[in-house]
């Protein structure tokens, strides 16, 4: 596998039959020809049937495939600000115009779980563009699908890993399990998949590829911190004081690392007691079995941290200022608790012991994080609203 740079990706070259397999938009390699898809034969009479009339045919199930004429999909603006760091682009799925919007709209569609266990639910059913697509309650967080680019590892306790490409497959065929024909038969999915990936055949590996698309244009790098960053804003005296305490006595900046506000690493940061109520609390633990994963959870990003309240993995708090104030003088120092959250030397128990106006300057400069331009712009809304 070889890397290169460009535009400030990181594009890399996967194996020939990975690129045979995106070329022909199907999994070559992987599975044998079953129901909803063409086999040989049928591939090369549609071939005939498009040459001489560019008519479609149906598969094996009945299903009406449009003909597709392959044309140069747009490649997607991507306009980073310089301090964001490059991150990496599989080469068989460059993202593109065409591709970003065929996934946007699978993203918004409650198709995607139509007789499934999910019946009605979509992916923006709970990632929510108001609340940097997040949505959270008490007892329930749901991290956000922001800044994904730069992370390998999802949902609190990691259980799902992989790039965004496999993900999404995961998405599709395991979290909602799709009925895939659906999209396959829909005249506007075909058509869109045409414009995006040359083909008229949706299968589960396209609409992945498509929402990975979307997802990578999902990124916070408008707030106002960013414009600082950048020599175009200010802050204020009070947002510097914070970001002074942020980065040293708060030290929030060993896990909520700057510019993107995440190591997307799991750290046990003493917010579980020594009993955990839940199998949920007992974060990573779940995944890997080590007892050293007890109450361990991925750090999650605070871009637009003022918006997704309440707070931690369980919602269990409702302001920013009582985030604050636990990590000032309420973590439990459990047998796992991380060693950045010990470095005062404290060995049972933690404070920070911050005054009221560094607290009040911490959450100033918090709030500099707040990215409107994600929230509220039409570029990442539901398309159905907006046709």
């Amino acid at each position: 596998m070889s890397v290169f740079t460009h535009g400030g990706i990181r594009l890399f070259d996967l194996r020939r039959s990975d690129l045979v397999r995106s070329a022909l938009g199907a999994r070559v390699g992987r599975r044998a020809a079953g129901p909803g898809r063409l086999d040989a034969l049928g591939l090369l009479a549609c071939a005939v049937l498009f040459a001489l009339g560019g008519v479609g045919c149906a598969d094996d199930e009945g299903v009406y495939i449009a003909p597709c004429t392959p044309s140069d999909p747009t490649p997607y603006p991507f306009d980073l600000p310089a301090h964001l760091p490059a991150f990496d682009v599989p080469a068989y799925n460059p993202t593109t115009v065409e591709g970003v919007e065929l996934g946007r709209r699978l993203y918004y569609d409650t198709m995607l779980s139509r007789g499934g266990p999910l019946e009605g639910m979509a992916c923006a059913s709970c990632h929510v563009q108001a609340t940097n697509f997040a949505n959270n309650t008490p007892g329930v967080s749901v991290l956000p699908h922001v800044n994904l680019n730069w992370t390998e590892d999802f949902l609190w306790n990691g259980k799902v890993q992989g790039g965004l490409e496999e993900v999404m497959l995961f998405e599709v065929e395991e979290f909602f399990k799709a009925n895939v024909k659906l999209f396959r038969a829909d005249p506007a999915y075909q058509a869109l998949a045409c414009e995006a990936f040359g083909t008229s055949e949706v299968d589960a590996e396209l609409m992945a590829r498509a929402m990975s698309q979307w997802l990578r244009t999902l990124v916070s790098a408008d707030s106002r911190y960013d414009r600082y960053l950048q020599g175009e804003e200010e802050l204020t005296e009070q947002e510097l004081r914070g970001k002074v305490v942020y980065e040293t006595s708060g030290d929030c900046a060993s896990c909520h690392t700057l510019p993107l506000t995440t190591d997307n690493e799991f750290h046990n940061n003493g917010v579980v007691g020594f009993v955990p109520t839940t199998e949920f609390d007992l974060g990573r633990f779940v995944v890997t079995g080590e007892m050293e994963d007890r109450r361990v959870f991925k750090t999650p990003s605070l871009r637009n941290v003022e918006l997704t309240g309440p707070y931690m993995h369980d919602g269990r708090f409702q302001t920013l200022e009582a985030v604050v104030e636990h990590y000032n003088s309420g973590v439990y120092a459990t047998s796992t608790l991380d060693p950045i959250m010990t470095q005062n030397g404290e060995e049972y128990g933690y404070e920070l012991n911050l005054s009221e106006e560094d607290k009040a300057a911490l959450v100033a400069f918090l709030k500099t994080f707040t990215d409107t331009t994600i929230t509220t712009s039409a570029e990442y809304a539901n398309p159905f609203h907006y046709h």
